[in-house]
């Protein structure tokens, strides 16, 4: 299996995995035109795409879906809440969409593209059914966790026995205690339907990493609250110091970028 992320940030986000038979996308929430330059940089054509996974309908997750699911006629999947939301115009943004390409999904019940085994599990976020993505394929199994606004052992249980992980880091709690947000905005994301704070995150980790964790991927990084190598050094400190027999050095814990993909990890 192939996994990256095209962008990762509070500004937008998608990311890809595939395997020789499937390729997918979590999210489209960046233009179209940037989408199908990282897909062409790693000698794919949006057309071959087998679908789109949406987590939640937030305009930093969806702004490019309209014209890449029309462009292509790329499959739209998503739960119930998320695709009623966009279906009935409230994601003006995105334009007309075609009904037939959206499949409604249910967090907890496994369904399967192509080759690639998808598992969908709830999370907490102020959006109206979210959800997070555990994908099997080549017998090897990554997850997008991000936009949490708190976890609980269900979350935990999802990201168990994992090769590879995305899981957010939004923001350090300091930094948004005293930055420029109005107060409202502030306690939304420090909320548990808002985002999970670095510290948060490299408690989480600790939680589920395994001998066999190849990469793990911080993103959904704020671009004010925010800095890759306090984000770094947060969640590594994290780890090492958790009542676990892993140090972060053990591990290959990268930040993904909002402005550009990551490498790409092949496992």
């Amino acid at each position: 299996m192939k996994f990256c992320t095209i962008a990762s940030g509070s500004s937008g986000n998608c990311a890809f995995a595939g395997t020789d038979r499937t390729l997918l996308l979590v999210d489209a929430g960046i233009t179209a035109k940037r989408i199908t330059a990282a897909l062409h940089d790693m000698d794919y054509d949006p057309s071959e795409l087998s679908g789109i996974l949406l987590t939640h309908e937030h305009i930093d997750h969806i702004s490019g879906l309209g014209v890449l699911s029309r462009k292509y006629h790329i499959p739209v999947y998503g739960t119930a809440g998320t695709i009623e939301y966009i279906m009935n115009n409230r994601a003006k943004s995105l334009g007309k969409m075609d009904p037939a390409l959206f499949h409604k999904i249910s967090p907890d019940q496994n369904f399967r593209i192509g080759d690639m085994d998808i598992h969908p599990f709830r999370i907490s976020h102020d959006a109206a059914q979210p959800c997070g993505y555990r994908l099997a394929g080549d017998h090897k199994s990554v997850a997008v966790a991000t936009d949490l606004g708190c976890y609980n052992d269900y979350i935990i249980d999802n990201l168990r026995g994992l090769d590879g992980l995305l899981l957010e880091a939004n923001h350090d709690v300091n930094m948004l205690e005293v930055g420029p947000y109005p107060y409202p905005l502030k306690q939304r994301i420090l909320g548990e339907r808002g985002h999970l704070s670095n510290d948060s995150a490299g408690y989480l980790l600790s939680d589920v990493l395994n001998d066999h964790m190849e990469f793990v991927l911080l993103g959904h990084l704020s671009q004010h609250n925010n800095y890759e190598a306090l984000c770094y050094a947060t969640v590594t400190s994290e780890v090492t110091m958790a009542d676990n027999p892993y140090k972060a050095d053990d591990f290959d814990i990268e930040i993904a970028h909002r402005d550009r993909s990551s490498r790409v990890f092949e496992i």
